[in-house]
């Protein structure tokens, strides 16, 4: 059976299926992908102590996934494209699975790191399959909304329950389960999917081709330079090892760049960069994914470290920013209705900016109502509040035979544009925790002054989003639009 799509032939499979049983697979699978981002955080500490890792290397554990799940993230949606949606999703599962076992199971910091380097390859084979599925098994207006909203909605739960979860895991277990929670979900998940999920697969008779140069270029350019920011701290950034991991990811980058315009089927059709809206959203989702993911790494560390705080407790003081960010989707859709995509961007980030400068006056023995607790509930408002609008401007105008691409190239942006921004941060703060303990300082002292010169970083990159959103296109959507925008992106 063939459907028409973006102009090309779409092969499906001829079996009727629940739609409705086929969202729910594939919601369950998502939930479990964005579960892990979070999860993991609260587990930092544990993770740090039981296998040796130093201050410096701790942030691999989230980096390395980050930067493979970006790095792919177009190729698996152009993978899957081609052989197949259920075939890559159901790897990207197996993949998953296995690789939550493994790391679950690690004896030491290389062996976690490569698992979670390999883990986020997985769910970029995941998440482009799962939402390519979802776009074809639902005709474009009330049902795909309502099945997008359901996507969107259990997406933001699994990132906001992943804290408590992790919490709960590594209290009552071991920092372990974080990982080996996944591996019964991923196996059950892949059995069902061919009940439940039919096959799809692109068969038009133009150019089939991966791009998978490109993919290397770019992913191994960005893990260059992470890896170079992150040598500067222990090495100096004047030392030939650093400079030489720096051109070296840089030249990979152009060679990247050169790749995509010689290319006759691109992962990243390089005409997408004329569009206004795309390239400061792109922009905008990149200092955001810098500065939450440097927030939620520092503020877990810092919990427990300094505060002396159990995982579970780290958990539960997370939630409030968790709620703040569900009700900011909620009221920052209808704001951008009302008012256009640019004063809400901007306000979004003028938020961040106040959350993560209150954020960045705690100490060892403050209140958590008022020194802690403000900060997080502003940051996790704002932050939703700047990436809803950037998500609609990226795509307002580029054709709609792109709009796949320019999500998939906007997501990607939010990815690594946050594993970068936690190598920089975490870097500047482990050099002045180490700069404060040379002179003398007490350890507790000396690690509230890293938090804190962290998070003051991190203010930087939202402060830089409040120029961003000055240059970002006003726009006013449709209520259709933004949920369509916000889940695609």
């Amino acid at each position: 059976m063939y459907a028409a799509q973006g102009g090309a032939c779409v092969e499906v499979e001829p079996v009727q299926r629940n739609p409705w049983s086929t969202l729910a697979v594939l919601a369950l699978a998502q939930f479990m992908v964005v579960l892990d981002v979070t999860i993991v955080n609260v587990a930092l500490p544990d993770i740090q102590q039981d296998l040796g890792f130093s201050a410096s290397g701790l942030q691999w554990v989230v980096s390395a996934y980050t930067l493979l799940f970006g790095g792919f993230l177009l190729l698996g949606g152009r993978a899957a494209d081609l052989l197949g949606r259920r075939r890559l999703f159901i790897i990207g599962l197996l993949v998953f699975g296995v690789t939550s076992l493994i790391a679950g199971l690690a004896q030491n910091p290389e062996q976690l790191v490569i698992m979670r380097a390999v883990q986020g390859l997985g769910g970029a084979l995941l998440s482009p399959a799962a939402f390519a599925i979802l776009t074809v098994t639902y005709a474009k207006g009330r049902e795909r909304n309502i099945a997008m909203g359901v996507w969107g909605g259990l997406a933001g739960l699994g990132g906001t329950l992943g804290v408590i979860a992790g919490g709960l895991l590594v209290d009552s277990l071991s920092w372990r389960w974080v990982f080996l929670v996944n591996v019964p979900i991923a196996v059950a998940l892949a059995v069902i999917v061919p009940l439940f999920v039919r096959e799809s697969k692109i068969t038009s008779t133009g150019t089939r081709t991966f791009d998978v140069a490109g993919a290397l270029l770019s992913t191994a350019g960005l893990l260059a330079i992470v890896l170079g920011v992150i040598r500067a701290e222990p090495e100096g950034w004047a030392s030939l090892q650093v400079i030489a991991l720096l051109v070296g990811g840089l030249a990979m980058l152009g060679a990247f760049i050169g790749v995509e315009a010689r290319s006759s089927a691109p992962l990243v059709p390089l005409s997408l960069f004329r569009s206004r809206g795309l390239t400061t959203s792109i922009l905008a989702l990149a200092l955001n994914g810098a500065a939450f993911l440097a927030m939620f790494f520092l503020t877990a560390i810092f919990l427990q470290q300094v505060r002396g705080l159990t995982a579970l407790e780290t958990g539960l003081q997370f939630l409030p920013m968790g709620i703040a960010a569900i009700t900011s989707a909620v009221v920052s859709a209808q704001l951008v209705t009302r008012f256009g995509t640019k004063p809400v961007q901007f306000g979004g980030a003028a938020l961040s900016v106040v959350g993560l400068l209150l954020l960045s006056g705690a100490d060892a023995t403050g209140s958590y109502a008022l020194t802690i607790l403000p900060g997080l509930i502003l940051f996790g408002m704002g932050i939703i509040a700047t990436g809803t609008p950037a998500s609609i401007a990226a795509v307002s105008d580029v054709e709609h035979e792109q709009a796949g691409a320019a999500s998939g190239v906007v997501n990607a942006g939010y990815q690594v544009g946050g594993a970068l921004g936690l190598a920089a941060i975490t870097t500047f703060a482990t050099s002045h925790v180490e700069g404060l303990l040379t002179g003398g300082s007490a350890p507790q002292d000396a690690l509230v002054g890293g938090f804190e010169r962290g998070l003051l970083i991190a203010a930087i990159f939202a402060a830089a989003n409040i120029a961003i959103a000055l240059g970002a296109p006003r726009l006013r959507p449709t209520i259709d639009e933004v949920e369509n925008a916000a889940v695609a992106a």
